[in-house]
Protein backbone atom coordinates (compact mmCIF):
# COMPACT_ATOMS: atom_id res chain seq x y z
CA UNK A 1 0.00 0.00 0.00
CA UNK A 2 1.37 3.41 -0.98
CA UNK A 3 1.73 6.05 1.72
CA UNK A 4 1.32 9.81 1.63
CA UNK A 5 4.48 11.60 0.60
CA UNK A 6 5.91 15.09 0.78
CA UNK A 7 7.27 17.22 -2.05
CA UNK A 8 10.19 16.37 -4.32
CA UNK A 9 12.60 18.63 -6.18
CA UNK A 10 13.76 18.50 -9.78
CA UNK A 11 17.44 17.96 -9.02
CA UNK A 12 18.40 17.81 -12.69
CA UNK A 13 16.60 18.51 -15.98
CA UNK A 14 18.20 16.41 -18.71
CA UNK A 15 17.81 16.61 -22.49
CA UNK A 16 19.54 15.16 -25.56
CA UNK A 17 18.87 14.62 -29.23
CA UNK A 18 19.45 11.10 -30.67
CA UNK A 19 23.00 10.15 -31.65
CA UNK A 20 24.47 7.17 -33.48
CA UNK A 21 26.06 4.54 -31.24
CA UNK A 22 27.88 1.33 -32.20
CA UNK A 23 25.98 -1.87 -31.44
CA UNK A 24 27.98 -4.90 -32.56
CA UNK A 25 28.60 -4.57 -36.29
CA UNK A 26 25.92 -1.90 -36.83
CA UNK A 27 24.93 1.54 -35.64
CA UNK A 28 21.74 2.37 -33.79
CA UNK A 29 20.27 5.76 -32.95
CA UNK A 30 19.56 6.48 -29.32
CA UNK A 31 18.36 9.43 -27.25
CA UNK A 32 19.74 7.93 -24.04
CA UNK A 33 22.70 10.34 -23.92
CA UNK A 34 21.01 13.06 -21.87
CA UNK A 35 22.88 16.03 -20.43
CA UNK A 36 21.87 18.25 -17.54
CA UNK A 37 20.47 21.62 -18.62
CA UNK A 38 20.26 24.83 -16.59
CA UNK A 39 17.86 26.44 -19.07
CA UNK A 40 14.07 26.61 -18.96
CA UNK A 41 12.49 24.16 -21.44
CA UNK A 42 8.94 24.08 -22.69
CA UNK A 43 7.14 20.79 -22.06
CA UNK A 44 4.44 19.72 -24.51
CA UNK A 45 2.11 16.72 -24.54
CA UNK A 46 4.78 14.77 -26.44
CA UNK A 47 7.92 15.81 -24.57
CA UNK A 48 10.56 18.40 -23.77
CA UNK A 49 11.90 21.01 -26.17
CA UNK A 50 15.47 20.04 -27.17
CA UNK A 51 14.95 16.37 -26.43
CA UNK A 52 14.38 13.41 -28.72
CA UNK A 53 14.28 9.62 -29.09
CA UNK A 54 16.10 7.44 -31.58
CA UNK A 55 13.48 4.68 -31.48
CA UNK A 56 10.07 6.34 -31.68
CA UNK A 57 8.27 2.98 -31.74
CA UNK A 58 9.35 2.03 -28.19
CA UNK A 59 10.09 5.48 -26.77
CA UNK A 60 8.27 8.79 -26.67
CA UNK A 61 4.62 9.49 -27.44
CA UNK A 62 1.92 10.80 -25.11
CA UNK A 63 2.18 7.93 -22.56
CA UNK A 64 5.96 8.33 -22.37
CA UNK A 65 6.33 12.09 -22.72
CA UNK A 66 8.78 12.39 -19.80
CA UNK A 67 11.20 9.76 -18.51
CA UNK A 68 11.91 10.09 -14.77
CA UNK A 69 14.56 8.59 -12.50
CA UNK A 70 15.07 8.94 -8.76
CA UNK A 71 18.08 10.66 -7.23
CA UNK A 72 18.24 8.14 -4.37
CA UNK A 73 18.86 5.24 -6.79
CA UNK A 74 22.13 6.75 -7.99
CA UNK A 75 24.01 5.87 -4.80
CA UNK A 76 23.10 2.19 -5.30
CA UNK A 77 24.53 2.06 -8.83
CA UNK A 78 27.60 4.16 -7.93
CA UNK A 79 28.48 1.76 -5.11
CA UNK A 80 27.78 -1.34 -7.19
CA UNK A 81 29.87 -0.35 -10.20
CA UNK A 82 32.36 2.07 -8.57
CA UNK A 83 31.74 4.79 -11.12
CA UNK A 84 30.31 8.31 -10.92
CA UNK A 85 27.02 8.02 -12.91
CA UNK A 86 26.03 11.66 -13.39
CA UNK A 87 22.36 12.72 -13.41
CA UNK A 88 20.83 11.84 -16.77
CA UNK A 89 22.94 8.65 -16.91
CA UNK A 90 19.80 6.51 -16.99
CA UNK A 91 18.39 8.40 -19.95
CA UNK A 92 15.90 10.28 -17.79
CA UNK A 93 14.57 13.77 -18.45
CA UNK A 94 13.78 14.45 -14.80
CA UNK A 95 15.96 13.41 -11.86
CA UNK A 96 13.72 13.74 -8.78
CA UNK A 97 14.75 13.93 -5.13
CA UNK A 98 13.10 12.20 -2.14
CA UNK A 99 10.66 9.89 -3.94
CA UNK A 100 11.12 6.32 -5.22
CA UNK A 101 9.22 3.56 -7.03
CA UNK A 102 7.64 2.69 -3.66
CA UNK A 103 6.08 6.14 -3.30
CA UNK A 104 4.36 6.98 -6.58
CA UNK A 105 1.40 5.08 -8.01
CA UNK A 106 0.10 4.54 -11.53
CA UNK A 107 -2.43 7.29 -12.21
CA UNK A 108 -1.13 9.70 -9.55
CA UNK A 109 -1.31 13.35 -10.62
CA UNK A 110 1.71 15.53 -9.92
CA UNK A 111 2.09 19.30 -10.35
CA UNK A 112 5.16 21.53 -10.60
CA UNK A 113 4.91 25.21 -11.46
CA UNK A 114 2.49 25.46 -14.39
CA UNK A 115 2.73 21.82 -15.50
CA UNK A 116 0.46 18.95 -14.53
CA UNK A 117 1.61 15.35 -15.04
CA UNK A 118 0.32 11.82 -14.51
CA UNK A 119 2.26 8.63 -13.74
CA UNK A 120 1.56 6.32 -16.71
CA UNK A 121 3.90 3.30 -16.40
CA UNK A 122 7.26 2.09 -15.09
CA UNK A 123 10.19 2.53 -17.41
CA UNK A 124 11.25 -0.63 -19.28
CA UNK A 125 15.06 -0.46 -19.49
CA UNK A 126 16.35 -1.54 -22.90
CA UNK A 127 19.77 -2.70 -24.11
CA UNK A 128 20.76 0.89 -25.00
CA UNK A 129 21.18 1.66 -21.30
CA UNK A 130 23.83 -1.06 -21.25
CA UNK A 131 25.40 0.32 -24.45
CA UNK A 132 25.71 3.80 -22.99
CA UNK A 133 27.72 2.55 -20.00
CA UNK A 134 29.33 -0.49 -21.64
CA UNK A 135 27.58 -2.58 -18.99
CA UNK A 136 25.40 -5.05 -20.92
CA UNK A 137 24.08 -6.51 -17.65
CA UNK A 138 22.72 -3.15 -16.42
CA UNK A 139 19.20 -3.23 -17.97
CA UNK A 140 18.46 -6.63 -16.44
CA UNK A 141 19.78 -5.56 -13.04
CA UNK A 142 17.63 -2.41 -13.12
CA UNK A 143 14.60 -4.55 -13.94
CA UNK A 144 15.38 -7.16 -11.28
CA UNK A 145 15.83 -4.57 -8.52
CA UNK A 146 12.70 -2.69 -9.58
CA UNK A 147 14.79 0.51 -9.68
CA UNK A 148 13.40 1.37 -13.09
CA UNK A 149 12.11 4.90 -12.82
CA UNK A 150 8.91 5.64 -14.73
CA UNK A 151 7.11 7.78 -17.31
CA UNK A 152 4.82 10.79 -17.00
CA UNK A 153 2.12 11.74 -19.47
CA UNK A 154 1.53 15.49 -19.67
CA UNK A 155 -1.94 16.74 -18.66
CA UNK A 156 -1.07 20.45 -18.79
CA UNK A 157 1.79 21.90 -20.82
CA UNK A 158 4.17 24.57 -19.57
CA UNK A 159 7.75 25.55 -18.86
CA UNK A 160 10.03 23.52 -16.62
CA UNK A 161 13.49 24.07 -15.19
CA UNK A 162 15.80 22.46 -12.63
CA UNK A 163 14.94 23.29 -9.02
CA UNK A 164 11.16 23.16 -9.44
CA UNK A 165 9.21 21.61 -6.57
CA UNK A 166 6.93 18.66 -7.41
CA UNK A 167 3.88 17.72 -5.36
CA UNK A 168 1.34 14.91 -5.66
CA UNK A 169 -2.01 16.69 -5.94
CA UNK A 170 -4.18 13.63 -6.53
CA UNK A 171 -3.61 10.05 -5.41
CA UNK A 172 -5.05 7.34 -7.62
CA UNK A 173 -7.54 5.34 -5.49
CA UNK A 174 -6.12 1.95 -6.59
CA UNK A 175 -2.73 2.85 -5.04
CA UNK A 176 -0.74 0.55 -7.34
CA UNK A 177 2.86 1.66 -6.90
CA UNK A 178 5.48 1.65 -9.65
CA UNK A 179 7.29 -1.06 -7.67
CA UNK A 180 4.13 -3.19 -7.57
CA UNK A 181 3.66 -2.78 -11.33
CA UNK A 182 7.29 -3.89 -11.81
CA UNK A 183 6.70 -6.94 -9.61
CA UNK A 184 3.77 -8.03 -11.76
CA UNK A 185 5.50 -7.34 -15.06
CA UNK A 186 8.93 -8.82 -14.30
CA UNK A 187 8.87 -11.07 -11.21
CA UNK A 188 5.51 -12.69 -10.48
CA UNK A 189 4.47 -13.03 -14.09
CA UNK A 190 1.67 -15.51 -13.42
CA UNK A 191 -0.04 -13.49 -10.65
CA UNK A 192 -3.48 -13.47 -12.30
CA UNK A 193 -5.14 -11.44 -9.53
CA UNK A 194 -2.30 -8.90 -9.55
CA UNK A 195 -2.51 -8.55 -13.35
CA UNK A 196 -6.28 -8.05 -13.17
CA UNK A 197 -5.95 -5.37 -10.49
CA UNK A 198 -3.28 -3.52 -12.44
CA UNK A 199 -5.30 -3.72 -15.67
CA UNK A 200 -8.24 -2.19 -13.79
CA UNK A 201 -6.20 1.04 -13.52
CA UNK A 202 -7.38 2.73 -16.71
CA UNK A 203 -4.57 5.29 -16.50
CA UNK A 204 -1.95 2.55 -17.06
CA UNK A 205 -0.21 3.18 -20.41
CA UNK A 206 -1.69 1.41 -23.43
CA UNK A 207 1.51 -0.57 -24.15
CA UNK A 208 1.36 -2.08 -20.65
CA UNK A 209 -2.38 -2.68 -20.91
CA UNK A 210 -1.77 -4.57 -24.17
CA UNK A 211 1.20 -6.57 -22.86
CA UNK A 212 -0.44 -7.58 -19.58
CA UNK A 213 -3.82 -8.17 -21.25
CA UNK A 214 -2.17 -10.62 -23.64
CA UNK A 215 -0.40 -12.37 -20.77
CA UNK A 216 -3.63 -12.68 -18.77
CA UNK A 217 -5.45 -14.20 -21.73
CA UNK A 218 -2.66 -16.76 -22.18
CA UNK A 219 -2.58 -17.64 -18.45
CA UNK A 220 -6.34 -18.16 -18.39
CA UNK A 221 -6.22 -20.37 -21.49
CA UNK A 222 -3.39 -22.43 -19.99
CA UNK A 223 -5.34 -22.76 -16.74
CA UNK A 224 -8.41 -24.05 -18.54
CA UNK A 225 -6.27 -26.49 -20.52
CA UNK A 226 -4.81 -27.89 -17.30
CA UNK A 227 -8.19 -28.67 -15.72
Amino acid sequence: MAHNIGAARLVSLNVGEPVAVAHGSKEVFSGIFKKSSQHAHSLSFTGLQGDGQGDTVHHGGADKAVCVYFEQRYSHWRELFHRPFEYGAFGENFTLSDWSENDLCIGDIVEAGEIRLQVSQPRQPCYKLGLRHQLPELPELVQKQGYTGFYFRVLREGVVRAGLEFAVTQRHPARKTIMEANRIMYTDKDDIQGIRELLAVQELAKSWQDQLGGRLKKLLQEGQGGL
